[in-house]
């Protein structure tokens, strides 16, 4: 039986309890930056300046960085913000800039941002990361095929998020086999001594002869941009990510009985698919309402075949 420990209270505090090297892969979408207000102290999301929210950001990815093993992996998922005043307060659905009335108003021009302005909020943070000893191994686009409307006639609807893959070290568990997709084409042979390869490679033969079949098995592996349709949680809080987003980076970033850490839980959606693959899942979430759920989430979810806590 897979277990899953729901830490309710700050992410950082919450890490802390943990000893170091016990995670083997982090999977997390954070709040994204003057998006929306979950009605707690001392949420991420919420600073004047996007200085203050990578920094702040950034400070639970140091505590990150001492849980996971040295082999392991960080996939984050974050969106981007336009600069600009945030309308009045209204209702709608709870998106900062059209006035939750839980919400406060956003001005989302710190740093000299000029109004409607794209703010750059996830390469900012992956800069930051690598300025803190992190590899920044990837940037992954997240294709939404039905994307939120928007009633923008300047610019084209956005349809895209990045999902960064981070590591500690330049070699690390990484299961290619696991997320490897069906190939669209026929094998072929090709012998890369022929090729051109080495063309400026004066050692002699730089790879060994013969033809190899690429594709035999008709796969091929897993390309950058990952088409995934936005999903819903019907009693889930505002943002949900997909589970076939986070399925790929569980199953390339771990083994079964490995454990799996969020350190923004939210509605459960990392631990419902680590248990589901048969790893075992730490998720830290500030809202206890949102801790309750992902408790009854992943235990509807699995039933008999999870171990499911909320740690107060």
């Amino acid at each position: 039986m897979n277990k899953a420990d729901i830490l309710v209270g700050d992410a950082v505090k919450g890490l802390k309890t943990l000893d170091d090297g016990v995670i083997k892969t982090c999977v997390t979408s954070p709040p994204y930056w003057g998006l929306r207000d979950y009605g707690n102290d001392g949420q991420l999301g919420l600073e004047s300046k996007p200085s203050e929210f990578v920094e702040n950001l950034c400070r639970v990815f140091d505590e990150v960085w001492r849980v996971l093993a040295d082999d392991g992996t960080v996939w984050v998922n974050l969106g981007d913000s336009y600069a600009g005043a945030s309308l009045s307060r209204a209702s709608n659905n709870g998106r900062a800039g059209y006035g939750n009335p839980r919400e406060g108003t956003f001005s989302r021009l710190g740093n000299g941002l000029k109004h409607k302005e794209l703010v750059g909020i996830p390469w900012r943070f992956a800069f930051a990361m690598q300025d803190r000893g992190w590899y920044l191994r990837q940037d992954i686009i997240w294709a939404k095929p039905n994307p939120m409307p928007e009633s923008v006639t300047d610019r084209c609807t956005k349809s895209h998020e990045y999902v960064f893959l981070f590591s500690k070290q330049p070699k690390y568990f990484f299961d290619n086999e696991a997320i490897k997709e069906k190939a669209l084409t026929e094998p072929v042979a090709r012998d890369k001594n022929e090729e051109g390869y080495q063309a400026d490679y004066p050692g002699g033969d730089r790879f060994s002869a013969g033809a190899r079949v690429y594709g035999a098995d008709g796969m091929r592996n897993k390309r950058s941009v990952w088409n995934v349709g936005v999903a819903s949680f019907k009693d889930a809080h505002f943002a949900v990510y997909p589970p076939a987003l986070i399925e790929p980076c569980v199953k390339a970033g771990s083994a079964e009985g490995d454990t799996v850490l969020d350190p923004f839980s939210g509605s459960g959606t990392t631990g419902e698919v680590a248990l589901k693959l048969g790893r075992n899942y730490v998720g830290c979430e500030l809202n206890p309402d949102y801790a309750k759920l992902s408790e009854k989430r992943i235990t509807d979810a699995l039933g008999m075949f999870a171990d499911v806590k909320v740690k107060e």
